[in-house]
């Protein structure tokens, strides 16, 4: 029987999750069906996204006329739960959205390895290694998610600073950050670490002005050495910067999406570090600052002997459970998911750095045009590179340090312990 197709968003509330075994309801939260596809995510329910979805939408069904694919969209705080539990019961969507890294990583197992699917793609597209394990590609990318350091210009100019010209050096920083401060009353850092999610960017956002090129290409390898000077100095500044005033009051109360990125918005702090995707981004805050007043600056230098570089990998993919019923659907769906014209859309409207590598970003201010001059010579995020289990632990003693419960090495001897057991 020939098949009409169908598209439909789900929004899923947090009410109606309890208690029930899928998302959705039976009939749809269990892929896997005859010429019906079920995919999982949190961004098709995006106002942001829908022309993203759209796109994505039209190229499958181009190609599919008699496919029916249903999206539910997930709210975010519980996706990786309710994940999980359609992973230990075997069955649930066909598609599924992940996060790069340590969320993919820890679910290698319940997913497909999509290589051989995917093979004419993998020039085109960035952020495979944020998707990959075991010598096999789990998702495909979507965007690539990085943590630069966005600075407020017109702060700089208030304070009688070179706004194009940031500080080099962690010493010169600290001190230009006195001077907007004496001159604005603007903190250093916006900074928000409820989610305990702060030291995650700021270890990324800052490393590399600390590490050695060979100390952060260890890091990334596994070869993590948790009591180094360098790792140690990182911790370090994340509470020394606590103690000297430079973030923003009530950090640990303070949730970073989205109050964190509202006080850089609102010009109460001249530095934030953010996302360059998604939220928090070179987009959100052009339309708060204007674009020509959102700067994009490297990590100042601690070590001399560092590499500061962009800390970025894959964003978000799309990947396929292992119990679908018809792979090579499932996986073409994952493909109009990453086309250009769906990866166009999502860069133009929701400002996400798309993985697509042949667009164009240069018409869309000077943040953009610096995020992507440096994907080149970018290097992969260091928080990204550890389990769910490691930085879990890592946002709850940031939280302690910055409470003064706990001390800097106490916390580096438990992160190692949880690093090297998982």
């Amino acid at each position: 029987m020939k098949r009409r197709t169908l598209w439909t968003t789900v929004l899923i509330g947090p009410l109606a999750l309890y208690g029930c075994g899928s998302a959705a309801g039976p009939d749809s939260s269990e892929g896997g069906g005859e010429g019906t596809l079920v995919v999982w995510d949190w961004k098709s329910g995006d106002a942001t996204a829908e022309s993203y979805i759209e796109q994505a939408k039209a190229d499958f069904a181009e190609k599919h006329p008699d496919v029916e694919v249903e999206f539910v969209a997930q709210p975010f705080d519980q996706y990786y739960n309710l994940l999980g539990t359609a992973i230990q019961s075997g069955e649930g969507p066909d598609v599924m959205l992940f996060n790069g890294g340590g969320q993919l990583r820890d679910r290698a197992d319940a997913l497909l390895p999509l290589e051989d699917y995917l093979a004419e793609d993998m020039d085109r597209l960035a952020g495979w290694e944020a998707f990959s394990a075991d010598g096999h590609v789990y998702a495909a990318p979507v965007t690539l998610q990085g943590h630069p350091i966005y600075y407020n210009k017109t702060l700089y100019e208030e304070a009688g600073l070179d706004p194009e010209s940031p500080a080099a050096t962690w010493n010169d920083f600290l001190d230009d950050c006195t001077t907007i401060t004496d001159a604005t009353d603007a903190k250093c850092f916006a900074m928000g670490n409820k989610e305990g999610y702060g030291i995650q960017f700021f270890l990324s956002g800052l490393g590399s002005g600390v590490l050695t090129p060979q100390e952060y290409d260890d890091w990334i390898a596994g070869n993590r050495d948790w009591t180094s000077p360098g790792v140690k100095q990182v911790f370090e500044m994340w509470v020394e910067a606590e103690q000297d005033g430079l973030n923003n009051d009530g950090v640990n109360s303070t949730a970073m999406f989205n109050d964190e990125f509202a006080i850089f918005e609102a010009g109460e702090a001249a530095h934030v570090i953010g996302l360059m995707s998604d939220v928090g981004h070179w987009k959100e805050f052009n339309d708060f600052l204007d674009a020509e007043n959102v700067g994009v600056m490297p990590a100042p230098l601690v070590n001399p002997e560092a590499a500061p570089s962009l800390p970025y990998d894959g964003g978000i993919g799309y990947g396929v459970a292992e119990w679908t019923a018809d792979p090579e659907l499932a996986a073409d769906l994952v493909r109009s998911l990453t086309s250009p014209a769906a990866l166009e859309a999502f860069y133009a409207d929701a400002g996400a750095i798309a993985a697509d590598t042949t667009i164009d970003a240069s018409d869309s201010g000077p943040a953009a045009a610096e995020i992507v001059d440096q994907i080149p010579t970018g290097r992969p995020a260091l928080h990204v590179a550890l389990s769910a289990e490691t930085l879990e632990l890592m946002g709850r003693l940031s939280q302690e340090l910055l409470s003064g419960s706990v001390t800097v090495d106490d916390a580096l001897s438990q992160l190692a312990e949880s690093d090297q057991a998982a």
